[in-house]
């Protein structure tokens, strides 16, 4: 009978390898679905970028330009990002190359409007969305869009309309961006974080039946088998689970697949189509991932094969040494001293390895700490259930931590993440160069005007007191002092200065610095420029800036050289929470094409971004917490199962089930908590340390921290569980069985 009969005949008469088998294909069906799709992860980064590349600048073409193209972010009223594409033909409409999506060249006054943004504009008010865009002439298709919801615009303009910052280029940008960096990033991470503790489950799964299965290898050894039969025994019996479990993981990873497309990233969702994954690579996956856990198998087995009469007897695990904790604070002290010192690409490099030397040394230490609380429960305990879980936590630490060791790297990394996004939102930030709500568009001086003028009909138009102003920039005295060319009145309402009450006098310069003199006073356009003088007789009054982006000067354009124009400036618009919409619009109608920017529009999407990543993380901590808890429910019940003589015996001396119950439960939750607590203290320290390295601000701890907390909770929950099922089964079965 060859190794393959004996175990499908195992399989046939042991109930226990039967559900043991059953968790290594659950386990190995989890790991297998989950890589493929993290591994599908950069290549549907890509194919979102591949749909919008045609957003995006091409490379710039004086000869055989097709078109001129320029692109701009927009916010909807609801706070929603708007990709808006201007374009004009500068040949035959017909001879552009259009991208998947679109059907046709919008003409002059035209716009295509995504679903998303046409079903916006068709519940809105014109005044506060659809007049920015013109008239509505078609929809884009899904294949133009970086995912279903995205808001785009592309609007159609006549050569001679689009404004001086659009590109000549010879048809659209194609695709072939490339996948999306940061998400490919996170993806590998995810695939160490969330496989470690898949392969931790598989390995409780194979431990439910160690100490029958070592018994049984052993029989067979000490009965004359051979050690290529008892190998070829066993990896019969794992690769029916493993291969198993690799095919049900490859059947249900459409379902994940489809779930993950609800995730938003970027702004919005994905399409079902992007995280389809090559055959090659699925076919590698699926075969590799049982490959593994069958190797890992055999490998188990040397103990069986070299001393089959110590396995078949049992062992006493080796006491651990107090020098499993020097790596920790030796690594710790190296990551500290590198967070300090690092400057180069090797020191960095060296900060990384550290780092990696932070998360195993926390994994050596963990078994030691176990075994320190069982000894603390064996010297102290004051109720029969404290000491039989000292005892175990004492005697056989390695196991009692072993199903946790999985969720160290991923409460480590968590935790460490979400340190450095939360410090990373606390340093957010946006240029406050206008006052608050202020609209602006950046242009060259000579479209200011026009601007300007486009924007405050349509105001008057809508009904609304705002208006336009224009602010030049420029650079004053020998110093070159950066300086806004806007009279007083404005400057106070709009800007960030305290113009002092200088209001009321005479036109002239306002500065911070009292001591300027009015004998050398030059006005210049561009940086570093010679200057022209101003009039001697130009007063000079003081004001004061209230924020690091306030100008240096401002200077009354009355009193500005006959000829002299500024290099370029902004169209500022004042708003309130109730009319910004309304403001927007006419800013965006008249401005052509040209950003419409906002401080607030800024910081929000700073804080998206930021939002993106820490839902993540998190739904990375929530299911490593769930891989982790069967991992810990499994090893609960494989160590009631190694066990059952000892508690058999116990139960049949008088020994209530409950106080059994609670020592398995304290057993099972304390190394959970041990794992979580440790590594979230070490993630967050470690988070603190890549934070200085990358700025200088101060670190901000917030309430996502207490995640590992809540995850070492879970875990201790779900591994707690099992422990009165597992005793009332070895409570029903007779002891003589064993």
């Amino acid at each position: 009978m060859n190794g393959f009969q004996l175990a499908l005949r195992v399989l046939r008469t042991d109930g226990r390898t039967r559900v043991s088998a059953m968790l290594i294909a659950v386990g190995v069906a989890v790991a297998t679905a989950l890589l493929l799709l993290l591994v599908s992860l950069p290549g549907a980064t890509e194919a979102r970028a591949d749909r919008a590349a045609w957003q995006q600048f091409g490379t710039p073409s004086e000869d055989g330009a097709s078109l001129e193209f320029v692109a701009s972010e927009d916010v909807a009223p609801d706070g929603s990002q708007i990709r808006r594409v201007d374009v004009a033909a500068l040949a035959d409409p017909a001879n552009v190359d259009l991208p998947p999506g679109i059907d046709r060249l919008p003409a002059p006054g035209e716009a295509l409007l995504s679903p998303a943004l046409a079903d916006a504009v068709d519940h809105t008010p014109g005044s506060q969305l659809g007049e920015r865009f013109g008239e509505a002439a078609g929809v884009l298709g899904q294949d133009a869009l970086e995912y279903p919801e995205q808001l785009v615009a592309l609007v159609g303009h006549a050569p001679g309309d689009m404004p001086e910052a659009a590109s000549p280029q010879d048809g659209f940008n194609p695709a072939g961006q490339g996948a999306d960096v940061l998400l490919g990033l996170l993806a590998g991470v995810g695939v160490v974080v969330l496989t470690v503790p898949s392969m931790v489950l598989v390995a409780s799964a194979a431990r439910l039946i160690a100490a029958r299965r070592e018994r049984r290898l052993a029989a067979f050894r000490l009965a004359g088998a051979t050690p290529r039969q008892v190998i070829a025994m066993v990896t019969a019996e794992t690769a029916i689970a493993a291969a198993g479990g690799a095919l049900l993981g490859w059947a249900v990873s459409p379902l994940l697949r489809q779930a993950a497309t609800t995730v938003p990233w970027g702004g919005g969702t994905w399409q079902a189509s992007d995280f389809v994954l090559g055959v090659v690579p699925s076919a590698l996956i699926v075969v590799a991932t049982p490959l593994l856990v069958v190797l890992a198998a055999a490998f188990g087995l040397r103990r069986v094969l070299s001393a089959p009469l110590g396995a078949a007897g049992g062992h006493t695990p080796k006491p651990l040494h107090w020098w499993r904790l020097v790596p920790l604070p030796v690594s710790g002290v190296l990551f500290a001293y590198l967070v300090a010192t690092a400057e180069s690409q090797l020191e960095a490099t060296l900060l990384l390895a550290a780092m990696m030397a932070v998360i195993a040394s926390l994994t050596l230490a963990g078994p030691w700490f176990t075994a320190v609380i069982g000894g603390m429960f064996v010297r102290r305990w004051r109720k029969p259930s404290g000491l039989l879980a000292g005892r175990r936590l004492r005697d056989d630490p390695r196991g009692a931590y072993r199903a946790t060791a999985g969720v160290v790297l991923a409460v480590f990394t968590g935790t460490m993440a979400l340190t450095v996004l939360s410090s990373a939102e606390g340093q957010a930030g946006a240029p406050h160069r206008y006052a608050e709500g202020a609209l602006y568009v950046e242009a060259d001086y000579d479209s200011l005007q026009r601007i300007a003028a486009g924007t405050n009909d349509a105001l008057a138009r809508y009904g609304l007191d705002e208006r336009a102003v224009t602010v030049g920039d420029a650079f004053l005295g020998d110093g070159h002092a950066y300086t806004r060319v806007v009279d007083c009145a404005s400057a106070e309402s709009l800007l960030t200065v305290d113009m002092k009450g200088a209001c009321e006098g005479e036109p002239g310069v306002y500065t911070p610095y009292p001591d300027v003199s009015q004998e050398k006073l030059t006005i210049a356009s561009e940086h570093g420029d010679p200057g022209i003088p101003l009039d001697a007789d130009v007063p000079v009054r003081p004001m004061t800036t209230t924020s690091e982006y306030a100008p240096e000067a401002v200077i009354d354009p009355r009193v500005l050289p006959d000829g002299f124009t500024p290099s370029g400036g902004s169209v500022v618009v004042p708003s309130t929470p109730e009319n910004v919409d309304v403001v927007r619009t006419a800013l965006v109608s008249a401005a052509g094409g040209l950003p419409v920017q906002s401080r607030d529009a800024r910081l929000d999407g700073q804080s998206s971004q930021i939002a993106d990543l820490q839902r993540i993380t998190v739904i990375g901590l929530l299911a490593a917490a769930l891989l982790g808890g069967c991992s810990a429910a499994i090893s609960t019940a494989g160590s009631v199962l190694d066990r059952r003589r000892t508690f058999g015996a116990l139960m049949a001396a008088g020994t209530p089930v409950r106080v059994l119950a609670r020592a398995l439960r304290a057993e099972a939750a304390l190394p959970a908590l041990v794992a979580t607590v440790g590594a979230g203290v070490a993630g967050t320290l470690v988070g603190i340390g890549l934070f200085a390295v990358v700025d200088d601000g101060s670190e901000v701890l917030t309430p996502w921290l207490a995640a590992p907390v809540v995850l070492g909770i879970g875990v201790a929950l779900i591994a707690s569980s099992v422990c009165s099922p597992a005793l009332r089964r070895v409570q029903a079965e007779p002891l003589a069985d064993e």
